[in-house]
This record gives C-alpha cells, structure tokens and sequence, in this order.
C-alpha cells in the first residue's frame, strides 16, 4: 500500500512539473550585437599627375620648330601646375601634369613608334604637339586613333593635313588639330571667314603693294614633299591670276627634291628670264642650299619669301652672312598679340620675355603655339571633369576659347581650327642676335605691324 501510495505521489510530482515546465514562458534570445556599419567608400583620388607626351623635332631639319615649341609646352603645364595643376570634377581636386617628351629627329618614320612607346610604356594619357610639317604628325594621329588617346597637334598646314586625313579608314577621330591654310576659302559664315587666314592673301599684301616696282615675273620652288607639293599646286596659279608671269611654272622647274646640292639650273633659268620676284616652300636647309648658291650665280631678285624656311631663329642663323636679310615669311604667333591670354597672367608678351632671358635668342614663333596646345588640352579636360579619353575627345569637339595663340574652335567635320597669319621679314639689327622678324603685314586688329618693310632687298 505503501509502495503505491508513493508511486502515485511521484507520478503526480512529475505531472506537475512537466505542466510548469511547459507553462513556463521562455528565455528572451540573447540580443544580436549590432552589425558593423558598411565602411564608407574612399572618394577617388585619381592619379597623382596626367601624363601628356609629345613627339616632337627635336634634333634634324626641324630642330628650329621644336626649339621654342617644346619651351611653350613646359611654360604652360610650369604655369598650371603653379596653380595645383587641372581641376578635375570626377575627383574633386587639381592634378599637376607631367610632360614627357622625345625626339623624332625629323623622321616622319619614328615618330609613330615613339608615340606607340608613350602610349604603352609611359602611359601617356594625351598627346600634344607644337607646329610641326604635317607628315611628322601622321603616325602620331594613327596610334592616337588605334589607342583611343586624344591628340591634339600644330599640323602647320591644313591642305596637305586634310588630304591625309581623308586617306584614313576611317578617318582619325581622335586628333584635334591647328593650323592655317595656304589657299582654301574658309566656310561662308564662318569664324575664319574673313581676310589674313590664309597664307595667299597674307603673302598677297606685298605684291599688292609693291609688285608694280617689279617687272612681275616670278620664280617659283618647293621641295616635293607635301607641305611643298601641296604649296607648288597652289601658288603659281594664283600668281598667274594675279597678273604675274610664272617661269618653268609648266615644266616644274622649281620643284625639286629634298636634300637637293646643285641648283644652278634653277637658278640660270630664273636668270635668262630677268625673274624679280620668288616665292617658295621648303626645309630651311634646302633654302639655306639654294640662296647661298643665288647669291653665288649674283642672282638678287627684289623680292625673296621663303614658307617654312625662314620661320626660325636657329634656322635661317644656320644659313650665315647676311644672307637673312629681307627674306619674307608667314608670321604664325608674335608676342604683340592682343585679346590673347594665358594661363595665371601670363600673356604673348611675357612669354616672349621668358623665352629670351632663358635662351638668349630672339623670338621663336612656336613658343605661343606650343603653349597654346596646353591650353586647349586644359580647358578640355576642365570641361569634361574627368580624365577618361571618349568624354575628353567629346570635350574638344565643344572648344571654343581663346588661347595665347588667339582663338580656338574646331570645325566639327574636320576637326581643324585655322590659326591667323601675319607676314614677317627678316632683317638686320644691332643686337647681339643680330636677326628679328617684325611683322611688317597684317590684316588684324589684334595684330599690328611692327616694322616696315623692306624692298628691295637690300644686297650687301
């Protein structure tokens, strides 16, 4: 009875205890610590410099462009970078450039390898150039389109430019470039319409002037390359339309080759013919050749402008004597610019006075244009606040701006931007550099003359 009685009171014990048990409300679960938060991300910094490259002239029969070209260059990225460098929105600070640069040595064949070397090695993110022959340009403009790397050049000449421009296929999209023309009308309506922005009314003014002090019969040369093929195309025609009488001009007898040593032949035939006036286009070196042999053969016309030639200090210096004096030549930039500003205050004048306190020599047309390639690279990036090269291209096809070099805005089909054109003549003075250009013919207002000119020439 006993044993019972308990087996009854634990089987109820442990009843009860399971109905409590089950009853029970249960432990709250023990609460989850918070989840870290999400590290915020880093703003973009973006590289620490924007390399720009450049294929330029530096040693060869170009050397003279390249001289002061590559000093523009350094003065604008010196100038920018004083200030912190770009603003570029997409990292919301300045990046300084870096210029890196390398020489060609005036070979066409080169200079698409070297810039192939920029892209691929040096990670160049743009590529500039300053004036320069178009052929030097060529291969830059295919690797600049095979990289999709936006490049922007002085091609010199816009003819000869536009023609190898629309060899391409397709043609280049990625090269924006400035230049003048040597004949072609502007757009009606256009910016450029409008005299002194071709090479043929610019050089039109002194025969104008003073071609009825000469018995108007021309000699006419360049060498056979494109600038000067495409020069000798163009230049006899008109002079023939003008009332000039062109000697050989049928049988080609001012065209010759690169390198060329005798030009006697030339020479004697403009001298049987009594020829007052020449006009040509060519390599300095090639010019230097034929003008000492001119005064050699006692040839002295009244008249003598040389294209290309006689742009440079170092250039026509090369030639010696006195054989600079009274050459005319396309005049590309000049330090008495107005309504042409730099960047942090710089200005044509200022730059010009860089120029001399640094090299000691007298004014070199490519400085402004070389500096001027910077700044049109700088506005473009500006505007497209980012680096990226399609959204930069872009950028440049909108540029419309004023520039050291005057005024920049790429006509959308070609992407060529004509530059003014002033007419210069070298001529003697007193100073220890012994030669300047002065501007002697303008047909602007944001460019006056500086000197009169000189005619005839005066023989020594």
């Amino acid at each position: 009875m006993k044993h019972r009685l308990f087996t009854l009171v634990l089987a109820v014990a442990v009843i009860v205890s399971l109905v409590v048990v089950g009853c029970a409300k249960p432990a709250p679960a023990p609460t989850p610590s918070p989840a870290p938060a999400p590290a915020p991300s880093p703003t973009p910094t973006g590289p620490e410099e924007i390399l720009v490259g450049t294929v330029a002239p530096v040693t060869g029969m170009y050397a003279g462009m390249a001289d002061g070209g590559v000093f523009g260059e350094r003065a604008a990225v010196e100038d920018i970078n004083k200030q912190g460098g770009i603003y570029v929105k997409q990292y919301n600070r300045k990046i300084p450039i870096k210029l890196i640069v390398v020489d060609n040595e005036s070979d066409p064949i080169k200079a698409g390898t070297l810039a192939e070397q920029l892209v691929l090695h040096d990670k160049v993110q743009f590529l500039v150039c300053h004036n320069a022959p178009p052929p030097l340009h060529l291969g830059v403009a295919r690797v600049a389109d095979r990289y999709e790397i936006p490049y922007i050049p002085n091609v010199a000449v816009m003819e000869p430019w536009l023609a190898m421009r629309a060899d391409a296929s397709p043609p280049w999209t990625y090269t924006h470039a400035l230049g003048f023309a040597i004949a072609t009308p502007a757009t009606p309506g256009s910016i450029w319409d409008k005299p002194g922005y071709t090479i043929l009314d610019t050089w039109k003014e002194e025969l104008d002037q003073f071609g009825d002090q000469t018995n108007k019969k021309t000699g006419v040369f360049a060498s056979d390359d494109p600038d000067g093929v495409g020069w000798y195309a163009l230049f006899p025609k008109a002079l023939e339309e003008w009332g000039y009488n062109v000697i050989g001009e049928e049988r080609n007898i001012g065209l010759f080759p690169i390198g060329t040593t005798d030009f006697t032949p030339i020479i004697k035939e403009w001298q049987d013919n009594n020829v007052e006036i020449l006009w040509g286009n060519c390599p300095a070196p090639d010019f230097g050749t034929l003008w000492r042999q001119c005064h050699i053969e006692g040839f002295q016309p009244k008249i003598v402008s040389a294209g290309r030639a006689s742009l440079y200090y170092t250039d026509i210096n090369a030639w010696g004597g006195d054989l600079p004096n009274g050459i005319g030549t396309e005049a590309l930039w000049h330090p008495s610019l107005k309504g042409c500003p730099g960047i942090g205050g710089t200005t044509p004048m200022s730059l010009y006075a860089r120029w001399v306190k640094e090299t000691g020599q007298p004014l070199s047309l490519s400085t402004g244009q070389g500096y001027a390639v910077i700044q049109v690279l700088i506005d473009a990036i500006e505007r497209a606040g980012t680096l990226d090269a399609d959204k930069v291209n872009n950028a440049l096809d909108e540029t419309d701006m004023m520039t050291l070099y005057h005024r920049v805005k790429f006509d959308p089909e070609t992407r060529f931007s004509r530059v003014p054109i002033s007419f210069g003549q070298w001529q003697k003075t007193d100073k220890p550099y012994v030669w300047e250009c002065p501007i002697v013919f303008s047909k602007h207002d944001f460019l006056p003359t500086t000197a009169e000119f000189l005619f005839p020439i005066p023989y020594e």
